[in-house]
């Protein structure tokens, strides 16, 4: 998978096999260069558990945070960034908040898996499915779409502390692919359509499954956003698919080819941010606008930052700020209403986007007021206030991160 512009950001088709021949060939590996990364890797180890402050015990974890690298995760302390445990799990691991004050959920080779990340330790709920993918929190629910088969898991993240694996409503997609779901505070339930050759729009059903509304107008929808007053924004290549009370409106791009494919919400404001990219046939393209949509008017705003991003880059400040990471290596904070950057926050080192959407990159994760970044070439994670820009924390890591996430109560 080169581009992430033009594919699925989950692609478990093509990594378990990849993974399958990557195990293969580590337990086959001669004995000699075995032990010589086994020494390398040690010594990684032991360099980065001098530079980290020490570990506090599993129950001392305030706010966890879960960094995900080649074959594990690190759990993390919210507030002073102290490493806590470290968890084998072989392969390419996805972590997205659970919906509570203690989980936080896996994609795994075999299905979304619950972590219970405050006392550090895999849970045996599991949702098994091929190609797990999108996990989304709103209105109290957290919902699973698993690309594989086409199935919906909604429940309550309350219900993850019994242990036992949550009860909730389920529904399978007219064909599987890779798509995203969404449940309503009255208990509509948005769904995108497609197939595994191509994604045409979402549709919504009620709380008994009957069809109450569908577009097909939304081509190679991915990912989901909602903004206040609980409008759900679906990204499209030509633009944004927007359904609020009861209807489905689009907004169009500037350009033919304008896709936006991964946004961020907030309650706190009704405008969206979305990346934005121009290029069907780029291999890998790095954009240096992003797109504000206003779900009031239906307008699109782009807003040029003068650096490209990824689509880790982007985020929600506690009061609607919009917040790219760039790889100038800052965060810019963009007034949505205005549609300008306001200052910039340098966070990490300049980096540059790899071609390998599955590769380790810089990300950026906001919880309440504080944004934490990740620079994996240095293998640090730091944490800012975001009003302040001024860093609170900072650790080395025993490996280079990729994926970051933490608890996160309420929607």
């Amino acid at each position: 998978m080169k581009n992430p512009a033009k594919h699925p950001v989950r692609s478990r088709a093509v990594t378990g096999a990849a993974l399958a021949l990557a195990v293969s060939v580590a337990l086959t590996a001669c004995g000699t260069e075995e032990k010589k990364a086994d020494s390398a890797q040690a010594g990684t180890r032991a360099d980065a558990a001098k530079a980290a402050p020490s570990s506090p015990s599993a129950a001392a974890l305030r706010e966890p945070l879960v960094a995900t690298f080649d074959g594990g995760l690190h759990l993390l302390d919210g507030e002073s960034l102290k490493l806590g445990k470290t968890i084998d799990l072989p392969g390419f691991n996805r972590v997205s908040p659970a919906g509570d004050d203690t989980h936080v959920m896996l994609s795994t080779d075999s299905g979304f898996r619950a972590l219970d990340a405050s006392a550090q330790t895999l849970t045996d709920i599991e949702f098994k499915g091929a190609k797990p993918g999108h996990v989304v929190r709103h209105a109290g629910k957290t919902v699973l779409f698993t690309d594989g088969t086409g199935e919906v898991h909604v429940f309550d993240p309350a219900e993850l502390a019994t242990g036992k694996k949550p009860k909730g409503r389920t529904h399978t997609t007219e064909e599987p692919h890779h798509g995203v779901a969404v449940e309503l505070a009255n208990g509509e339930l948005l769904t995108t359509l497609g197939d595994e050759e191509k994604r045409v729009g979402a549709v919504v059903l009620d709380e008994d499954d009957k069809e109450v509304a569908r577009s097909e107008d939304c081509p190679g929808v991915h990912g989901e956003a909602a903004a206040k007053g609980e409008a759900i924004a679906l990204g499209c290549e030509d633009g944004v698919l927007i359904y609020r009370d009861g209807k489905f409106t689009k907004v169009e791009s500037p350009d033919a080819y304008g896709r936006i494919g991964n946004q961020a919400g907030s309650d706190a404001s009704p405008i969206l941010l979305g990346d934005y990219k121009t290029d069907p046939e780029a291999e890998l393209e790095r954009p240096e606008r992003v797109s504000l949509i206003d779900t009031r008017t239906g307008k699109l705003r782009l807003v040029d930052l003068g650096t490209s991003y990824s689509f880790r880059s982007l985020a929600r400040g506690p009061h609607g700020e919009a917040l790219v990471l760039g790889t100038d290596g800052a965060v810019h904070v963009i007034d949505p209403e205005q549609g300008k950057v306001t200052r910039t926050v340098p966070a990490v080192g300049a980096w540059k986007e790899p071609l390998d959407w599955q590769q380790p990159r810089p990300v950026l994760f906001v919880r309440d007021h504080t944004a934490y970044v990740s620079e994996p070439g240095k293998r640090k994670l730091h944490a800012f206030d975001i009003e302040s820009g001024e860093k609170k924390a900072s650790v080395t890591l025993p490996d280079a991160p990729n994926e970051l996430t933490g608890v996160v109560a309420g929607h």
